[in-house]
């Protein structure tokens, strides 16, 4: 039977299961477990609650602009990100790294054979309706509804710009929206 890669990496915008996935992974082959939310902070989502600078931050500026501020925080992260790939696979350390900061871009230049990418995607429309619920978007006033509905907007270009680079890439792509999919991307890389 063959051995999986050192490091599994799961990639995908905001609400794709990939922390769920990573963290089936990394219990079920007993790696560690990473995230990049870890790594570095940015304005995420805006609930439960709203912080000021976090409504702030997505009432004042464009969807496009807080896109690329998010695209910027990503690439800012991929020096730290690199450097923690290396240092597993110096040390031999088994891993499942996962999070949005893995932006296939970057997955793509990392050395093959020492890691395994899968990126996670869903249709628009799913991820909105998953997103609208956890954040009680019908629920929120006018004004905490608008704030989460730009940080929706963003997740969806974020999804849609992501899978396009990663199918770019020859990156695995999953679609999350079919049920029983992170089950079986679990089994799947456990019996590898």
């Amino acid at each position: 039977m063959q051995q999986p890669p050192l490091g599994l990496l799961i990639g995908g915008s905001s609400h794709v299961g990939k922390s769920t996935l990573a963290s089936a992974l990394a219990s079920s082959l007993g790696r560690e477990l990473i995230s990049t939310d870890n790594l570095g902070r940015h304005p995420g989502r805006p609930w439960p609650s709203v912080r000021p600078q976090v409504a702030e931050y997505y009432a004042s500026l464009s969807d496009e602009t807080i896109h690329w501020f998010l695209k910027v925080h990503h690439e800012n992260m991929w020096p730290r990100i690199r450097q923690i790939i290396e240092s597993h696979r110096q040390l031999a350390k088994p891993f499942v790294l996962e999070g949005a900061a893995l932006r296939p871009e970057y997955v793509a230049q990392l050395e093959p054979g020492s890691v395994a990418a899968v990126f996670l995607y869903a249709d628009e429309d799913f991820l909105r309706r998953r997103m609208m619920e956890e954040a009680g978007h019908s629920d929120a006033d006018e004004a905490t509804a608008a704030i989460i509905a730009k940080f929706i907007e963003r997740s969806i270009r974020e999804n849609r710009d992501m899978l396009e680079a990663a199918q770019a890439a020859n990156i695995r792509c999953v679609d999350v929206a079919t049920p029983g999919t992170l089950d079986a991307l679990t089994k799947a890389f456990s019996a590898a």
